[in-house]
């Protein structure tokens, strides 16, 4: 069972997503609240394997709490998704930073926010699609502080392709085609680099790797 924890501080959002959560057999919304200090509470009284928080909200911000979550080691096996509005994608890189496992924009369908529940309980990363081209997009155009020399000697040749791969979106069973390699090395090559750069989840590993230099974007990948 994938326990869900649900803050936003609009009672129209809240009752929509856990309307469309509770109906799953494989999900349970185990609490919900209205702003960022009683997420951080309400994560550690029920330990949920998905923390579903809006960025804007009162008394403590969503990425504030997400910074607080990813601190407390009691709390290592919540991943926290960002609830975000269409076009406030200056707040992905900070989020990320604090810990969020990915982001989801609020007009999701509802289809693709009951996968996304599962992807982020398995400890994958998660943007959706139109925040991943800006967050490129943004490294495309402006200047990305390189970091390899102290960061990419960390990893093997092989890892850095593992998380090369990851950075471009691949999953571990792509990034196991692609190398050549069954799917558990691939994961294991992903463990090993997080492990080593004290990447928290899969999604700070791949910011790390475009502000390391790992990966540079593509000139398709840039489209806003």
């Amino acid at each position: 069972m994938i326990r869900v924890l649900l803050v936003d501080d609009q009672p129209l959002i809240r009752s929509g997503f856990r309307a469309l959560l509770d109906l799953e057999p494989d999900i349970e919304v185990v609490a919900e609240g209205a702003d960022g200090e009683t997420a951080l509470a309400l994560a550690r009284e029920h330990l949920p394997d998905v923390a579903l928080l809006d960025i804007r909200m009162p008394v403590m911000d969503g990425i504030e709490a997400t910074r607080r979550i990813a601190a407390d080691p009691s709390l290592s096996g919540v991943h926290v998704v960002m609830l975000t509005n269409y076009g406030m994608d200056e707040y992905v890189l900070e989020a990320l930073r604090a810990g969020a496992a990915g982001f989801l924009v609020k007009d999701i369908l509802p289809e693709d926010l009951l996968h996304s529940v599962r992807v982020a309980a398995r400890g994958d990363a998660l943007l959706a699609p139109s925040l991943t081209r800006r967050l490129i997009h943004r490294y495309v155009t402006e200047p990305v502080p390189t970091a390899a020399d102290t960061v990419l000697t960390e990893l093997t040749e092989r890892e850095r392709e593992a998380v090369a791969l990851a950075a471009r979106g691949l999953s571990n069973d792509q990034i196991a085609a692609r190398m050549v390699i069954s799917p558990t090395t691939a994961k294991t090559h992903i463990n090993r680099a997080m492990t080593k750069l004290h990447a928290r989840d899969r999604a700070q590993l791949v910011v790390l790797a475009y502000e390391s230099g790992l990966v540079t974007p593509r000139t398709g990948d840039a489209r806003p």
